[in-house]
């Protein structure tokens, strides 16, 4: 085998000839970026990343001081801002800045937690490994699993978490230290953190000051934070190398050529054909009053983001140089396993097994979008009908059903009566058409069922949540019609699990596995929503269209869109303070980080180890690095360390945070390199 692995490595093109790589803290490849970049890691660097960064619910952040000062962007942070927000403070709309610790606010149900050790449990896990196919070795391997994490539990007082690495080939054991208490410090406006809100979102150049600051606490005091990154004077110049530490959302870099193109030509088409009338029904629904649009914006902003998800992997996936790169690759690997002795040529019938599995479940993905992957796609009163029924656990999610925004009934009967127009599509054999009509029109039947639920009374929901015999003997028009679908639902998702779904999981870990065996270190895992450290280049790139992007954006670009209108207005205070800002002053840059979704708020540091920006997103050119990674086009999204400077103190006037944060007048820092 040794003789093949030479072999491979000299025939293919490595993932590490570019800067890709989600790497976990254990496995970075030092002596690769030494090789690339010329830069020797020093010792305590990535010990020193790690512990100053944070794992957040939705996000990620960092340590920026020693009194538990975290940073992340406001994204990450809106979960805090909604529940937070009153009828008399909008808190998701407003700026927020505490000046005092008396000022600074809890959040709700937040919590961060901090990577102190890893160690690797693979032997305790999988045992003596005979047979770690069976379902045997399987439920022994989950019960070895819960019992290492309940221990670790029990003996350090830490969140234990055992995270499966290569599909299987290797389980390490992460042990976090938890902060519960989180206090809201500063959030700017939504209007200049999301500034072109979802139109932006699609392309760069951005002008986003996506930022928010929180703290730590412990025992009622600030966190005495030992780790922490320092803000870095200079900020990014153009060709810098700089690390992101973040928590990347699962990817999947080990799909097969077979599967790629199931997504490009069925699964994500039609994803987006249901996407694209819904959008548009919204956007025309929020133009039509000042209510309207407050009432759609949340929605219409979800929709679109899951939009620019698909519509980006699509037009990746388009690019035949994409599935080619991945058909050589996994051609290569596959040669190379079926020589070895080993496992031969039955060893390389999984990708065969793989593509004869989708092609065959093809016609049934339109059947399992509209009835079980994703059923009625912004309807607020189907979701919390669904989880009712589906709910297992008569206490399960009692709160979180009952605590959603206000439903508004025009926004739900458009959305239901697009739902039941698809399940008219599908036809009486998949769906109980008679029954959930009742000899009505879509629009029709959708106007009854919002008028006549009681789903929208949250005490209603909690009472149901409660007590699962209620919901079962529940005649509220919402819950049958769930009902009536549930069955037909289970029934398409069975199909898909005996078709592909556990071929997929077994394919997976095979791939992965012979993967792991060729290249060992040198290769990374998929992305598991775990801490990962990422590396590359501020760096510019030319579009589709051959227009070439600089590597930042300035503050310059938040006042020349016309009469300050839409998605491109600025808070009133931003447009009074223009002549006192400094327009040239670098606001947002992108980089070759091989970010993730799970990545937003994390930190980007120098080679100093100083902070130098706050990821939080990529371009509509890195969504299909969830499948395959390319630096041609694809960019991380940062907010650049100058641009809060220039930001917090010109705008914000928040001069306590500056002190904090180490910023001398002038937006200098008298701290030395880490």
């Amino acid at each position: 085998m040794k003789s093949a692995i030479v072999l491979l490595a000299a025939s293919l093109t490595m993932p590490l000839m570019a800067d890709e790589g989600m790497w976990p803290f254990n496995q970075f490849p030092s002596d690769v970026l030494n090789q690339k970049h010329k830069f020797q890691v020093p010792p305590d660097f990535l010990d020193n990343l790690r512990l100053a960064s944070v794992k957040l619910p939705e996000g990620s952040g960092a340590f920026v001081s020693p009194s538990g000062l975290v940073l992340t962007d406001r994204r990450t942070a809106g979960e805090c801002l909604s529940k937070l927000s009153t009828p008399g403070h909008d808190y998701v709309k407003e700026a927020f800045y505490a000046s005092t610790s008396a000022a600074e606010l809890r959040c709700p149900d937040l919590d961060a937690r901090v990577l102190v050790s890893i160690e690797d449990v693979t032997s305790q896990v999988k045992g003596s490994g005979k047979d770690n196919s069976s379902a045997q070795a399987l439920d022994q391997r989950n019960s070895a699993i819960a019992r290492i994490e309940k221990d670790c539990n029990a003996k350090t007082g830490y969140s234990c978490e055992v995270v499966k690495l290569f599909s299987g080939g290797r389980y390490d054991l992460y042990q976090y230290q938890r902060y519960t208490d989180l206090r809201l410090v500063f959030a700017p406006e939504y209007e200049v953190a999301f500034f072109g809100k979802q139109r932006d979102s699609i392309t760069y150049l951005r002008y986003g000051l996506d930022i928010a600051f929180l703290r730590a606490y412990e025992n009622g005091k600030a966190a005495s934070t030992q780790h922490y990154l320092k803000w870095s004077a200079e900020g990014v110049k153009d060709g810098d190398l700089v690390f992101a530490a973040g928590d990347p959302a699962p990817t999947g870099r080990l799909a097969t050529a077979a599967q790629l193109l199931f997504y490009r030509d069925t699964a994500l088409p039609f994803t987006i054909s249901r996407l694209d009338p819904r959008i548009r029904q919204l956007a025309a629904f929020a133009l039509q009053s000042a209510d309207h649009r407050r009432a759609a914006e949340p929605l219409l902003a979800a929709l679109e983001n899951d939009y620019k998800q698909s519509a980006g992997k699509l037009i990746g996936l388009r690019d035949d140089r994409m599935v080619a790169r991945k058909t050589t690759f996994e051609g290569k690997v596959r040669h190379t396993v079926e020589r070895d002795p080993k496992y031969g040529t039955e060893g390389g019938k999984v990708w065969d097994q793989v593509a004869t599995a989708y092609k065959n479940w093809a016609p049934f993905e339109r059947e399992y979008q509209v009835l079980d992957a994703d059923p009625a796609p912004g309807s607020e009163l189907f979701r919390i009908a669904r989880s009712l029924v589906r709910s297992e656990d008569e206490n399960s999610g009692a709160n979180d059903l009952a605590a959603g925004a206000p439903v508004s009934d025009e926004i739900e009967t458009m959305m239901l009566a697009r739902y039941l127009d698809e399940l008219q599509r599908l036809g009486d054999k998949e769906a109980p058409l008679k029954e959930v009509l009742g000899g009505k029109n879509s629009q029709q039947a959708a106007e009854n069922l919002v008028k006549s639920t009681k789903l929208k009374d949250p005490e209603v929901v909690r009472q149901l949540a409660a007590n699962r015999e209620a919901v079962r003997s529940s005649d509220d028009p919402m819950i049958r019609f769930v009902r009536a679908l549930d069955e037909p639902a289970r029934r398409i998702h069975k199909k898909r699990e005996s078709m592909i779904g556990t071929l997929e999981t077994s394919a997976a870990e095979k791939i992965a596995q012979y993967r792991f065996k060729l290249f060992g270190a040198a290769d990374y895992p998929d992305a598991t929503g775990t801490p990962r450290v990422e590396f590359g280049l501020v760096k510019g790139y030319t579009d589709r269209a051959g227009i070439a992007t600089p590597f930042a954006s300035t503050f310059g670009g938040l006042f020349y869109r016309r009469n300050n209108q839409g998605p491109y207005e600025v808070p009133d205070r931003w447009v009074e303070l223009r002549s006192a800002l400094n327009l040239a002053m670098p606001l947002d840059f992108v980089s070759t980080c091989d970010i993730g979704g799970g990545d937003y708020g994390s930190p980007t540091v120098n080679r100093a180890g100083e902070l130098v920006g706050v990821t939080f997103d990529g371009n509509l050119e890195s969504l299909p690095d969830t499948f395959l990674y390319s630096d041609e086009q694809a960019r991380a999204v940062h907010v650049a360390v100058q641009g809060i400077t220039e930001a917090l103190g010109k705008v914000y006037k928040a001069q306590m945070l500056l002190d904090e944060l180490g910023i001398a007048s002038g937006g200098r820092s008298p701290r030395t390199a880490f």
